[in-house]
């Protein structure tokens, strides 16, 4: 959908004049940028966190809230991009680190904390037999689509367009140079026959689907059950395996969204809260795959990592899946991001936007058009021009979303935190109302 030339130069106006009284308001963190530049490139070690004109330095971080180093107070809804589901501190997770670093932090050997959170994923996740940690949700989907080839003995990778399972898996438009050198085979989400097509075209080349069950990075696009059921029963005629990048998405029901939708795929990547808000990942699946990795047998695979079981991601991660995030509280926490994210929706009807928020559960983005969003090339139809101007207006109201529109609930979150995001979107609403008709 394109705009008349006069709104386009309105909306670039409205996005100067937002950024000018950010950087007015925040000059500590300018200079910090302009400081750390001179080590870092663009002063930053982590892309996803920049922003122009600059991204706010965090000094400080409790429950929901951020302190920047100007000063200012936030309600966090980026939330580490679904990583930080207990909030900043959390008693429980706190106690837990504690009591590791009292016994040590680097040991060397195996200890008692990685075989009882191997358990409690085993029964969290239907489809998870034997699992397998590393230190990252790229690191655990690079050793899944690895080990599906190494399975197969087939060569290709199946992905879908707008994607994200980590720094070497980037399928956004225009893709990435770093991507790990695997011969990829691009599919498009939420597309049944074109899949099913290519799969069967593929045949006896193909090694594995990796999908997200709901896209995260791509927009928060849920998969339809027609999309997931296809996918499985076309990997299982080919000979292929099936892999759930659920490093996002396994938050959203107790035993993720493999769980929910009933569709189990063979291999499946974990990662974000599942180690207690940590640096952690993993990934499992059918025990005669991962039971490769056995060093007990002969040609056993290998998989190395000197940080893949350290205590503090251990023993943060068994408390947070065994004492905070219970099955029913997953359940009640994400039916409030459903209210939340209806209640958000609700406002853009009232005021005629052309704005919504897709998503589920605990986690949701906005996108700048009306209709039914399936795939990224769907959400790239909308006012994309309009989302920095969002992030700028909802920051002067102190309300802290990722940049590219994503938003993560976490437990801290209370119902004031939620009556200040949804003032905030009404504001902008209201006050941004020429620009986002239909």
């Amino acid at each position: 959908m394109s705009m008349p030339a006069t709104a386009n130069t309105d909306i670039t106006s409205a996005i100067a004049e937002a950024q000018a009284r950010f950087t007015a308001a925040n000059p500590k963190s300018q200079a910090q940028l302009e400081k750390a530049a001179k080590v870092l490139p663009g002063g930053n070690t982590r892309t996803v966190l920049f922003y122009p004109p600059f991204p706010l330095t965090m000094t400080k971080a409790e429950g929901c809230q951020l302190w920047d180093l100007d000063g200012h107070q936030y309600v966090d809804f980026l939330g580490e991009y679904t990583a930080g589901l207990y909030g900043h501190s959390n008693p429980i997770i706190r106690a837990a680190i504690d009591n590791a670093l009292d016994n040590g932090i680097v040991m060397g050997g195996q200890n008692l904390a990685e075989a009882d959170l191997g358990a409690a994923i085993v029964d969290r996740f239907p489809a998870i037999e034997r699992v397998r940690f590393t230190n990252s949700g790229t690191e655990a989907n690079l050793m899944a689509v690895s080990a599906a080839r190494a399975f197969t003995e087939r060569p290709n990778v199946m992905v879908m367009e707008g994607g994200y399972h980590g720094g070497v898996f980037y399928f956004a438009p225009g893709g990435s140079p770093l991507n790990a050198p695997f011969p990829f085979v691009m599919g498009i989400y939420n597309d049944v026959e074109t899949c099913r097509a290519l799969i069967r075209e593929q045949g006896t080349d193909l090694a594995c689907v990796i999908v997200e069950p709901m896209q995260g990075g791509g927009g928060c696009i849920q998969a339809t059950s027609e999309f997931l059921t296809m996918l499985r029963e076309e990997t299982e005629s080919s000979g292929s395996l099936l892999i759930f990048d659920e490093v996002m998405t396994s938050r959203l029901a107790p035993g993720g969204l493999q769980g929910l939708t009933g569709i189990m795929p063979d291999l499946t990547s974990l990662g974000k809260y599942v180690g207690g808000g940590m640096s952690f990942g993993a990934f499992g699946g059918r025990a005669d795959i991962i039971d490769r990795f056995d060093p007990r047998r002969e040609g056993a695979w290998p998989h190395a990592g000197t940080f893949n079981n350290n205590v503090l991601t251990m023993n943060a991660g068994l408390t947070g899946m065994t004492k905070i995030y219970t099955a029913d509280v997953a359940e009640s926490f994400n039916a409030r991001g459903d209210m939340l994210r209806q209640t958000l929706n609700g406002l853009a009807d009232k005021h005629g936007a052309a704005l919504q928020f897709t998503g589920r559960g605990s986690m949701m983005a906005v996108h700048f058009r009306r209709g039914e969003i399936r795939n990224v090339a769907d959400a790239m139809e909308g006012r994309n021009e309009l989302r920095p101007l969002l992030h700028m207006d909802l920051v002067s109201q102190g309300i802290y979303p990722a940049a590219r529109g994503m938003f993560t609930l976490s437990l801290a979150h209370t119902e004031d935190s939620f009556a200040a995001l949804e003032a905030a979107v009404e504001e902008f609403l209201v006050s941004r109302s020429s620009l986002l008709g239909a």
